[in-house]
């Protein structure tokens, strides 16, 4: 099950977002038992590094970087992604990146509390909670 994480999925980890860190908490567990192949977007550790420093301070936005470069594979931005993005029908060129680059790595999902801005994927996109609801029914239907 390869799911790319979107930005704000991972903040509310690291920020302790309630009420949408407990969600995306146990998604996150998911990854890191193996029971789902995480990605995150190559710019996704760029934001994550300037706000958890803004927030946190340099060394602990450090220690995220390194923990989520050892946890979830990188989907990389490059001219490819970035060209279509561009053309793509999103509003917000940020997301178009991310669902590009989610499709050129192989995810088959994504996971965002921002469904609005993805309704011209072409992979099924879902909000944490959604998201569990859908791994539970699998696992209790197989």
């Amino acid at each position: 099950m390869k799911t790319l994480f979107d930005t704000n999925i991972i903040l509310d980890v690291l920020l302790d977002r309630e009420p949408f860190s407990n969600d995306a908490s146990f998604l996150l567990s998911k990854v890191e038992h193996s029971e789902i192949i995480g990605f995150i977007c190559a710019t996704t550790v760029t934001t994550i590094h300037y706000l958890t420093t803004k927030a946190l301070g340099h060394q602990a936005a450090s220690r995220h970087i390194k923990s989520l470069l050892s946890l979830f594979v990188i989907a990389p931005v490059n001219r490819v992604v970035l060209q279509n993005a561009s053309d793509a029908k999103f509003t917000d060129f940020e997301d178009a990146v991310l669902h590009e680059a989610a499709c050129h790595s192989g995810a088959q999902y994504i996971v965002t509390r921002n469904i609005a801005d993805f309704k011209h994927s072409i992979l099924p996109v879902f909000e944490p909670r959604e998201f569990i609801n859908a791994i539970e029914s699998l696992k209790n239907n197989g």
